[in-house]
Formats: C-alpha cells, sequence, structure tokens
C-alpha cells in the first residue's frame, strides 16, 4: 500500500511538471517561428517569410502581428488590392497597432481605392498633432486621393494647404490648378498659375490650365495668347496645338487653326479630335477634298465624336452615297439628339431626297431646339485627352513593421 501511494505522488508529480513546462516550451516555439519569419522578411526572402507568417498565424490565430506582416509583404512585392483585406484583418485584432492603419491607408491608395483611402487618412488626421511632419503628409495624401478619384471640390483645401506648406513642389501645385478648373474655381486656378509661373516661367501645362479657366470665364482672347504661351513653352506637350487650334476654330481663324490641327498630327497621328476638326476646317475653307479619309479615321478611333459623324454624312451625301450619309446623320443624332445642327442636317438631307413628310418633321424639331452652346476648350481637352492628369507619386510607402 505504502508503495501504491508513493508511485501516485510520484506520477502527480511528473504531471505537475508537464503541466507547467508545456507553456513556457509553446512560448520557446512561437518565438522562434516569429524570429524566422522576422529573419526571412529582413532578408528579402518574401515567399519563405510569407510561408512562416502564415504557419504563426494557424497556430495564432489572434495574433495580429502575423497579418499585418502579411500585408507588408504583399504591399513590397505591390500587390496592395491582397495587401489590404489582411491589413484589415490585422486591424480588427489590434486597431491600435501603430503604423497598421497608414498602411492599409497606402494600399487602398495604391490600388486605386482612392475614396477609402481619403477616408482612411482623414480618420488618422484627426490624432496628427497640428504642423507635424504626419499632419503634412496626411493631408497630401488627402488632397492626392480626392484628386485621383474625381472629387475635385474636397480635394481643393487639402491640396491648398500641402502646397502652402511645400511651396516648391510643383507636381502639387498643378494637382490642385486641375482640381480648382474641374470644380470651376476659375480665379483659383489663375492664383496657382501665378505661383507655379514662380517655380516654371516656360510651364506649358501651367499655361494652358490658365487658358482654360480664362475660356470658362469667357475671356477667349485671354485663353488663344495663353494657349500660344503654351505652345511656344513646349510645342510637344500633348493637346497643346489642339487646344490652340479648338480656340481659333471658334473665333472663324480657320487657316491658323488647320495648321495648329495639323501640328498636333505631327505629335500624335491618331488624335481623334484633331482629325475632325482638321477636316471640318477645311471643308469650311472650301478644301473637301482630303476631308472624307479624316473623318473615317477619327471614327475609327472614336466613334463618340458627333462633329466627325455629320461631316461625314455631309460628305457622302455629296459623292452620292445617300445610304452612308444618311447613316452617319442618324449616329450623329442618335450621340446628341438636342442638337440643332444634326436635325437641321437631316431635314436638308430628306427635302433633297424627296421625303417631304421626314423634312418637316426634322424642321420642326430644328425649331423646337435651341442652337447648343459652343463646348468650352475645357470640354474638348477632356474629351480629347486619355488620361489627363499629371502624374503624381505618392508621399510615402508601407511602413516596417
Amino acid at each position: 500500500m505504502k508503495r501504491v501511494v508513493q508511485m501516485a505522488i510520484a506520477l502527480t508529480f511528473t504531471l505537475a511538471l508537464t503541466i507547467l513546462n508545456c507553456p513556457a516550451q509553446s512560448a520557446a516555439d512561437a518565438d522562434h517561428e516569429r524570429q524566422v519569419a522576422l529573419a526571412s522578411e529582413q532578408q528579402g526572402q518574401y515567399p519563405e517569410a510569407a510561408a512562416a507568417w502564415r504557419a504563426f498565424s494557424k497556430r495564432h490565430p489572434g495574433n495580429s502581428e502575423a497579418y499585418a506582416h502579411l500585408g507588408l509583404l504583399e504591399a513590397r512585392q505591390e500587390h496592395y488590392k491582397e495587401a489590404v483585406p489582411l491589413y484589415r484583418k490585422a486591424l480588427a485584432l489590434n486597431p491600435l497597432m501603430p503604423g497598421l492603419r497608414l498602411n492599409l491607408g497606402l494600399s487602398l491608395f495604391k490600388a486605386g481605392a482612392l475614396k477609402e483611402a481619403a477616408n482612411t487618412f482623414t480618420s488618422l488626421l484627426k490624432t496628427q498633432p497640428p504642423s507635424s511632419l504626419d499632419e503634412l503628409r496626411l493631408t497630401t495624401l488627402i488632397g492626392l486621393a480626392w484628386y485621383g478619384s474625381g472629387e475635385y471640390v474636397a480635394a481643393v483645401p487639402y491640396l491648398k494647404k500641402a502646397t502652402a506648406q511645400d511651396p516648391q513642389n510643383l507636381p502639387f501645385r498643378l494637382a490642385l490648378a486641375h482640381s480648382c478648373l474641374r470644380s470651376k474655381q476659375y480665379q483659383c486656378v489663375l492664383d496657382v498659375y501665378h505661383e507655379i509661373l514662380l517655380l516654371n516661367a516656360e510651364s506649358a501645362e501651367a499655361d494652358m490650365l490658365a487658358g482654360e479657366a480664362q475660356d470658362e470665364m469667357r475671356d477667349r482672347a485671354g485663353a488663344t495668347q495663353q494657349f500660344r504661351a503654351a505652345v511656344k513653352a513646349d510645342p510637344k506637350e500633348p493637346n497643346v496645338h489642339f487646344g490652340l487650334g479648338y480656340l481659333l476654330w471658334g473665333l472663324l481663324q480657320l487657316d491658323e487653326a488647320a495648321q495648329e490641327f495639323q501640328a498636333e498630327l505631327a505629335n500624335n497621328p491618331d488624335h481623334a479630335q484633331a482629325l475632325t476638326y482638321l477636316a471640318d476646317s477645311n471643308m469650311k475653307l472650301n478644301h473637301p477634298e482630303g476631308a472624307t479619309p479624316l473623318l473615317e479615321k477619327a471614327i475609327q478611333i472614336d466613334p463618340g465624336i458627333e462633329l466627325a459623324h455629320i461631316d461625314l454624312g455631309i460628305l457622302y451625301g455629296d459623292a452620292g452615297r445617300p445610304n452612308e450619309a444618311l447613316r452617319e446623320l442618324k449616329i450623329a443624332e442618335k450621340l446628341s439628339p438636342g442638337d440643332q445642327n444634326v436635325h437641321w442636317r437631316l431635314a436638308r438631307f430628306y427635302q433633297a431626297a424627296g421625303k417631304k413628310d421626314e423634312a418637316k418633321a426634322e424642321f420642326e424639331k430644328t425649331k423646337s431646339l435651341q442652337k447648343a452652346s459652343d463646348q468650352t476648350i475645357m470640354k474638348k481637352l477632356h474629351e480629347a485627352q486619355a488620361k489627363g492628369m499629371p502624374a503624381l507619386e505618392v508621399p510615402g510607402a508601407p511602413l516596417a513593421k
């Protein structure tokens, strides 16, 4: 009996030691796994580091650090969309982890989720000391995020503050000028333009922005002067010749307008708007020869240019191709059903074809419609350009954990 009791005591003691030693061993193993993952990460061995952190997260599903580092690894490989859910998971587990919310915002920004990025940065901005570097960085990021998402009214105050604190930064001032222009704050555009001139007296883009603003303010002469300055500053700037040509076309200075459209095509032979307006200028100058292939090429590049279809309909009609002429005029009508000029052209077509009822109906539409006002240079340039925004560097990268 005594021996049985001794054995029981020994077994109990052994079990107690096992229980006491288990947590210590698990902690040691966890720390070893963590160090292996960190070492691989620091050595740039991203696949190995990711595998180590995934293994760690499976054993410790409540550990926010593993998800934060997995997100960081994806971001460092420019897999920003993949980084976002990992950062979100880490935030859900530990909302107070330093740098994590900023990393999420940066990945959202670089993944193109700009509105979400702006909101994320805005929540962070509230926690920053006034006039600190972090406040400036976040202010700039918010401005760029709203700008990139097309929320120009929201972008302006942040970009104003960012440029005031970084007076030598030309790209940010251009972004501010674009935002002011698109939010119809035209005096703001001109104010920023004068600031830009102090940094770069030969900025074609700034001249164009000022010209667009003046055109929106109905100062066609001032706008034309600005575009002439832009051409002088950089004759290779995208859309600069087209912009000047369009202004001259609107002023009925068609010979010079045609020269500018040709200059734009020398820079970019596939500029659909320049092709269209060159053909239209030549037609108005009674030189229709060669206009048809220009218009056909323009429509092939961009089928949504109403004027190209109208002019092509006219040329097809003059060439004895009535079916094709009607097709083009009908396409123009579909693109702009409220344009008086389209219905007047259709009425003339039906009248020439002896279709009195159709002609009468189109003439009635012409009478009931107000002539569409001429589009401003800003609208035309936005149609002409594929991107229309200056390239901007994101001020910051994901932080190391």
